[in-house]
């Protein structure tokens, strides 16, 4: 009883101290080490509350020091379990915490890792085990050896060395399965977490995130899953952004082909990615002419759709004044070189000028491929050709243009970009000059979009399963 009354008020002593301390230590660190600090501050309270036990009884009683051994071991093994069922239930608080924080958390900055969590764990408690045993067996021997030698001594003393053995083994048996159950409910809760969150994440929702409440794997794991689904939701508003500058894109290229008398006409662009470089546009200009220009800015993507719709823009807003296509283009040339020059970007541009009331071409060749023309009655393939250097190079570049008078009816004009002669199939072949004459050889006579439609599908077909690896953009011109 005496002993008992001690014991227990020096533990009240000991969490009284341990109370103010837990705020300090456990509550003002981060969440991912309370777990640690608990173990480490529950663990310190027992070892006080044995040092206060022992410094009682040494002073009240004079017992000897050496006396004092069990008792700290004792509290050293309570401390122990102690501390990591106490560990154990903060774990849990801090990842139901996070839950409710929506979950989330920075990736753990030291691993301790599962394997050494059961190897520190099942080693101190096979040495608590053999400590505790080998004490009470020296206890025990020496108590033996003062018993009575006759048989109902010895057989008292069997039975009570015995119940004491299987007193201490199950007191340590319940604490370890009593450790067992705790981590296996932390465990539970760290699968379903994490099971939850990846099953939203595989049906479209991001909204939610995996506690990272640990410093082992579970935790290391949950930290990647959720800078995954970061990754996704930004990869997502990427691909929405991408959708959006795709439409906007499309919305700046001509709407319908014009309706001109003495001309069919047919355009299209056709992108490898969701945006591109390519462009093609007709303007109406004065004395019932009229302008149709493709463009190729360098490389193609997002970088190069702002360099194209840049371009565009002072495009539109010099063509109001507009003299000649050389004049045009050099005006232009001018502002893409200014907001260009230091990105070092460039783009090639043909500028061609049809009137139809004299039957003649003016053009410009900005460093873009020349456009053909195909002669129904010769049945033979001519270029609009020329010099000239691609824009965004040299801002005082000035243009030449080039022109040609009279055209025969069934004439053919095609002006293109190098996606189409360069796309490439499956073995590596390039679809090449020739095969583009072939096929407006053979549709001369059809509309001039059968004949657009033709070229675009005999290019799909001719590259099969490779992927697309440039922009495509062609306009077909059917002079009458």
């Amino acid at each position: 009883m005496t002993l008992g009354v001690i014991i227990l008020g020096s533990f009240l002593v000991a969490l009284a101290a341990g109370a103010p301390l837990r705020l300090h230590i456990v509550h003002r660190t981060r969440e991912i080490s309370r777990p640690r600090r608990t173990f480490l501050l529950e663990l310190g309270v027992c070892l006080l509350a044995g040092l206060l036990v022992n410094a009682y009884n040494i002073i009240a009683y004079a017992l000897p020091f050496s006396g004092s051994l069990s008792m700290m071991v004792g509290c050293s093994v309570a401390g122990f379990f102690v501390g990591l069922d106490s560990a154990l239930a903060q774990e849990r608080k801090v990842i139901l915490e996070s839950l409710s924080r929506g979950g989330g958390g920075p990736l753990p900055r030291r691993l301790f890792s599962m394997t050494r969590k059961f190897s520190f764990v099942a080693l101190v408690t096979t040495l608590f085990v053999a400590l505790v045993l080998a004490m009470v067996f020296a206890r025990d021997i020496v108590w033996l050896s003062k018993i009575g030698q006759d048989e109902a001594s010895i057989i008292e003393a069997q039975l009570s060395v015995t119940y004491e053995i299987f007193f201490i083994m199950a007191v340590l048996m319940a604490l370890v399965v009593n450790l067992i159950f705790s981590y296996s409910r932390n465990l539970k809760l760290l699968f379903e977490n994490e099971t939850r969150v990846l099953e939203h994440v595989s049906q479209g929702d991001l909204s939610q995130k995996v506690p990272v409440a640990t410093n082992d794997e579970f935790g290391l794991i949950a930290g990647h899953t959720n800078n995954m689904i970061d990754g996704l939701r930004h990869r997502i508003q990427l691909i929405s952004a991408l959708k959006l500058a795709e439409e906007l894109q499309q919305n700046l290229l001509p709407q319908q082909d014009p309706q001109v008398a003495g001309l069919d006409i047919a355009g299209t662009s056709i992108y490898c990615d969701e945006t591109g470089g390519d462009y093609y546009d007709y303007f109406r200009l004065p004395d019932e002419r009229l302008g149709i220009v493709v463009a190729d800015a360098a490389d193609h993507g997002v970088g190069a759709a702002m360099h194209m719709t840049t371009a565009r823009a002072f495009l539109h807003a010099c063509i109001r004044d507009y003299q000649s296509p050389a004049k045009l283009l050099s005006d232009v040339n001018t502002y893409v070189t200014r907001d260009s020059s230091q990105s070092g970007r460039f783009m090639s541009m043909f500028f061609l000028e049809i009137c139809p009331k004299t039957k003649s071409l003016r053009w410009v060749r900005a460093g873009h491929e020349p456009a053909l023309i195909y002669e129904q009655a010769q049945k033979s393939f001519g270029e609009l050709n020329g010099k000239g250097m691609a824009l965004g190079v040299d801002e005082d570049f000035q243009y030449t243009e080039f022109s040609q008078n009279g055209w025969n009816s069934a004439d053919i004009i095609l002006i293109g970009t190098d996606g189409i002669h360069e796309a490439r199939n499956e073995s590596g072949m390039m679809f090449g000059q020739e095969r583009l004459r072939e096929i407006i050889r053979q549709h001369a006579g059809a509309s001039a979009k059968t004949i657009r439609n033709a070229v675009i599908d005999t290019l799909r077909n001719f590259r099969g399963n490779a992927s697309q690896e440039d922009d495509i953009t062609l306009v077909v011109i059917k002079l009458q």
